[in-house]
């Protein structure tokens, strides 16, 4: 018969088992890890875990992750003053935007949307933050929008659908070319990858 671990840890093993690509085996040797730490560090982890959400909010421009508690606070792309605020990439949330940094070649600005249309996971138009980029673009300054969606079936429907509700207004819509994986979530995707697919972005057909 096998051991069993004591029920505190099999609780923590399946906590970490949420986390992606943790499976049993891995989630074991964490938190067999996590156990061997002395209580002040695992008090600070703790500490850390409970105040995650409280201690960073979404940037007032972008929606990005921000430090911070309400709702004024920039992130710190938004706050950088060499950004070029003419160049706009929309991606659906703040981990696309890490990927895109990691690549090292752009250096416009960013509009999370908070998801993307999927239709059979019930989640419509409403669901996306269309009305804060509308306002943006309301503004004049952007010249271009990048969407950077990832290339699997909502992200391309989604793309396309911001790409008609630009129709009329002076401004390039582009994607980045086809060298990201098909079906893949951008947000994994290598930097060298993403640079050369934004590097050789296409303009959409207005």
């Amino acid at each position: 018969m096998q051991e069993k671990y004591p029920e505190a840890l099999d609780e923590l093993m399946e906590f970490l088992r949420l986390l992606p690509g943790i499976g049993r085996r891995s989630a074991e040797r964490m938190a067999l890890a996590f156990y061997s730490w002395d209580e002040e560090r695992l008090a600070a982890l703790g500490q850390n875990l409970a105040e995650l959400k409280k201690r960073i909010c979404k940037c007032a421009i972008c929606n990005n992750m921000a430090s911070g508690d309400d709702g004024n606070t920039l992130c710190s792309i938004c706050a950088s003053p060499v950004r070029d605020k003419s160049v706009l990439c929309v991606v659906e949330d703040s981990p696309q935007i890490r990927s895109i940094e990691n690549s090292g070649v752009f250096r416009g600005v960013y509009h999370v949307l908070g998801g993307r249309i999927a239709p059979l996971e019930g989640k419509g138009v409403d669901s996306i933050d269309l009305p804060g980029l509308e306002k943006r673009l309301d503004g004049g300054e952007i010249k271009e929008v990048i969407l950077a969606l990832s290339p699997d079936v909502e992200g391309q429907a989604t793309s396309i659908y911001i790409a008609n509700m630009l129709k009329g207004r002076n401004i390039a819509v582009s994607s980045p070319a086809r060298g990201l994986p098909a079906g893949s979530d951008l947000s994994y995707a290598d930097p060298a990858t993403i640079a050369a697919a934004l590097s050789g972005r296409t303009l959409f057909d207005k």
